[in-house]
């Protein structure tokens, strides 16, 4: 017998799927239901809504983004663009998802809180008070990681992240 934890975790594996194949906003709670083998209402028994089931795919990054950033210190900016790869790498199939469809953030009233991890995530690198030009270096290096993540997501980890993680350091002039 399935246990209903394993369900639950089953529709979020076919709806990651179905996000990456088609889009957050193109795949309804049917297609999911669907491709399971299970009935609509089964789907509800797990999730309140589609708004549900899409928060619970996007939460566990968005829980370890403000955990990363919560239980860090300012120094070694190495370390630091190395782990936060490693956090992004291990979301990389959610990133993919929301780069399909940032409204989706909006929708779920989650964009105030991906600004402000981005915010202390920008002050553990730079300090409290970075000029503009250093928080547009910033925005460059974690963008352009979070970028090779979901281009070179094919190649061996190790290799995109040594140069992600030079990029950003050299574009951060460190």
């Amino acid at each position: 017998m399935v246990k209903p934890s394993d369900t639950r975790t089953r529709i979020q594996a076919v709806a990651r799927e179905l996000f990456l194949e088609q889009g957050v906003q193109n795949t309804s709670l049917k297609q999911i239901s669907d491709r399971l083998g299970i009935t609509k209402p089964a789907l509800y028994y797990h999730f309140d809504s589609r708004d549900d089931l899409v928060r619970s795919i996007i939460q566990p990054l968005m829980d370890d983004l403000e955990a990363f950033v919560a239980g860090r210190e300012p120094g070694d900016v190495r370390r630091l663009l190395e782990d936060y790869f490693d956090l992004i790498w291990r979301h990389r199939e959610v990133i993919v998802a929301v780069l399909h469809t940032p409204a989706v953030l909006v929708e779920l009233n989650l964009m105030d809180r991906m600004w402000e991890w981005r915010k202390r995530l920008t002050t553990l690198l730079l300090g409290p008070t970075p000029t503009t030009v250093a928080q547009i270096h910033a925005t460059v290096a974690l963008g352009g990681m979070s970028d090779c993540v979901v281009e070179h997501a094919i190649l061996p980890f190790e290799e995109v992240k040594a140069a992600a993680v030079e990029a950003a350091l050299t574009v951060l002039a460190i």
